[in-house]
């Protein structure tokens, strides 16, 4: 990268901080493409992975600078990157955290993963499709209630990708955005219920025919 004044180089916490960083990056991110990619990569997966808030800020600076299609496979790859990275830091140490957190939520999720051992990719699905869990407290718990890895690692991966869409897609028209409320309006909501719902079909129909 050229010497120049990096002070704009900051975690964004408001819309207004990312459009700042959006403008500055803009053209950066055309002549020095792979340093912004790698840039952007290691903060999103650092952030995931250390449970920092402010990923979705950082899901809307892939669209305003990648656009739709690039953006989204960019999203996926390093939220899913984080996810599994803090898979496996808390396989290591989170098990006192998530007990003095989330107490009740562990119960929760312990409780259906149990019951739901045979169709585990489903109820999985469901949850990184809605709203259901907090996906930090999924992160964080899944190795604790034994989900495996690669359970986890599917239903992260493409449970993911509507609500990526929804958020690049909103990146593109940033200056359009009034607060993160407008991103998931009723319609985006039930879409993504929706879709949830239909990920869990199979399982409710073998259900019924046992």
């Amino acid at each position: 990268m050229p010497s120049s004044d990096y002070s704009f180089l900051k975690l964004p916490r408001t819309l207004e901080d990312l459009q700042i960083l959006r403008d500055h990056l803009e053209s950066y991110t055309s002549d020095y493409t792979a340093q912004v990619l790698v840039g952007y990569c290691v903060v999103y997966i650092f952030m995931q992975t250390f449970m920092i808030p402010g990923t979705v800020f950082m899901s809307l600076l892939a669209g305003a600078l990648f656009g739709v299609f690039k953006g989204v496979a960019l999203v996926v790859f390093t939220a899913t990157a984080g996810a599994s990275s803090c898979y496996f830091l808390s396989k290591l140490i989170g098990r006192p955290l998530v007990f003095s957190l989330w107490p009740d939520k562990l119960s929760f999720f312990q409780e259906q993963v149990a019951r739901r051992r045979e169709s585990l990719l489903n109820y999985m699905l469901f949850l990184r499709l809605t709203p259901t869990l907090p996906n930090t407290f999924i992160n964080v718990a899944s190795p604790i209630v034994d989900v495996p890895y690669h359970i986890f690692f599917l239903a992260t991966f493409i449970g993911l990708i509507p609500a990526a869409y929804v958020t690049v897609k909103a990146g593109i028209a940033l200056g359009e955005l009034e607060s993160l409320g407008d991103l998931y309006d009723f319609n985006s909501i039930a879409t993504l219920f929706l879709i949830g719902v239909v990920s869990i079909t199979p399982t409710l129909m073998s259900k019924s025919k046992s």
